[in-house]
């Protein structure tokens, strides 16, 4: 078994080192079981270190010039060899736990992807409710969140991918068609949650409660249409870090 950890990246040199050191820690999970694992980052046309420095981790770089998440974690997918991919924000931080947990709902047999609960690197109050309320809609919905998602590659190929017509929840669209999927296939998707993962909280300290609420407002007035446009996707493609 060979597992593929696909990382997008885009001017993350301030976190990427730290990320994949992390990644590199949880995977001794999987080696403990006799499996294999690569790491692939795609840069997502970024303009700082963040491609030497992974590389200088061990990742193998991939290039996506496309701004756009869906199309960066496609062509990380594209490059990948393994048998399993897993999806990790390159914000984010794995515990072997979490890996560990993942291996168990492999070798299971009767999963066909996943993700995890998350938690915040913040103890912000109106943040630490919002995150649980997320992780709630996640586990009673299956609805994985971008951070984290792991998935057979043989489902993913078949399944086209992430929806490239979309700059944001692309992971929303993707839970839907994977738990069809599964259910075709006699199968499930589970959201881990005995060890969330930890996730960088850096869109709260980039913009105002305020900025993330009239995001959210006019995507639900617009039935989703803003998902759509990468200007009205802008707190993930204005380049602020």
């Amino acid at each position: 078994m060979r597992i593929s950890v696909v990382v997008p990246a885009y001017n993350e040199e301030k976190l990427i080192g730290g990320t994949l050191r992390s990644i590199h820690s949880a995977a001794t999970a999987f080696q403990e079981r006799g499996w294999s694992y690569e790491l692939v980052v795609c840069d997502n046309g970024s303009t700082d270190r963040t491609a030497d420095l992974a590389r200088a981790e061990g990742a193998r770089v991939v290039h996506e010039p496309v701004r756009q998440i869906a199309r960066a974690r496609n062509a990380g997918a594209a490059a990948a060899m393994g048998d399993w991919l897993v999806f990790v924000d390159a914000d984010s931080q794995p515990s072997p736990e979490l890996f560990a947990a993942v291996g168990d709902a492999v070798a299971g047999g009767a999963c066909l992807g996943g993700g995890s609960t998350v938690r915040m690197q913040d103890t912000r109050l109106w943040l630490h409710a919002g995150t649980g309320l997320w992780n709630c809609i996640s586990r009673a919905c299956r609805w994985m969140a971008g951070s984290f998602i792991f998935c057979e590659r043989r489902v993913f190929a078949e399944m086209g991918g992430f929806n490239e017509k979309l700059y944001a929840a692309e992971e929303i669209e993707f839970s839907r068609r994977l738990k069809s999927r599964a259910r075709r296939e006699r199968k499930r998707l589970v959201i881990l949650h005995r060890h969330p993962l930890h996730t960088s909280a850096r869109k709260a300290h980039l913009y105002t409660p305020w900025e993330l609420t009239r995001f959210l407002l006019r995507t639900v007035l617009s039935g989703g249409r803003t998902l759509g446009s990468r200007q009205q996707c802008n707190i993930w493609y204005d380049g602020r870090r």
